[in-house]
């Protein structure tokens, strides 16, 4: 299984999500674009949040100094990112792969990470999260993603239960609620352990 982590937005909690889905398939985890943050990179957070031995975790494609958009942060490291820079890793385990922000956050002059995910022909699983406007900013990652043809294997809400704001993304795009994970303030490998239990057969 191939899985794309991607959100409604930025400060949704993909890595959170991607930690707990790497625990729970006991897959690989790779992040194509990391940046900023270097020192302790979403790849350290996640490896630190798993529990078992069995994850391989990729290196990045572009590790970028500044926590900026990928496009941003490229030009001022002068880097140029292309979409040819990236290749799946090869492995035969279970793969988690981690987006940087939203669909359409660039990563050069005319390619956003929903090209990416095209490219890779991978299937999807989005974050969202409860807040004001989250309807909208879900159904419009929704449509993007459909538009596209890119194949999502459902919704994860990292968040407080709504039911007003879950049943309405729900019955609007006919996707199905992988689950629900409410927020930990101290996350750690014993919680992550504990919440990967109800995601092991998604």
């Amino acid at each position: 299984m191939r899985l794309f982590v991607t959100g409604i937005g930025t400060e949704v909690g993909k890595t959170v999500i991607a930690a707990i889905l790497t625990e729970a398939l006991e897959a690989d985890y790779w992040k194509p674009v990391q940046a900023g943050d270097l020192d302790y990179s979403d790849t350290h957070k996640v490896r630190d949040l798993v529990s078992h031995d069995k994850s391989v975790f990729h290196p990045e494609t572009h590790a970028l100094h500044h926590p900026m958009s990928p496009h941003a942060a490229a030009e001022r490291d002068g880097v140029e990112i292309s979409l040819d820079d990236f290749q799946l890793p090869q492995t035969e385990n279970n793969l988690i792969v981690e987006g940087a922000g939203g669909l359409m956050v660039p990563l050069n002059s005319k390619d956003c990470i929903i090209d990416l995910i095209e490219k890779f022909d991978i299937e999807v699983v989005l974050v969202s999260r409860n807040y004001l406007g989250s309807i909208n900013h879900t159904l419009l990652s929704v449509e993007a993603l459909q538009n596209r043809s890119i194949k999502i294997r459902g919704i994860i809400f990292n968040d407080k239960e709504n039911k007003d704001t879950e049943s309405a993304i729900l019955k609007m795009t006919g996707l199905k609620c992988l689950g629900r994970v409410e927020f930990e303030e101290n996350l750690s490998s014993e919680s992550i352990s504990r919440l990967a239990v109800k995601f092991k057969q998604i």
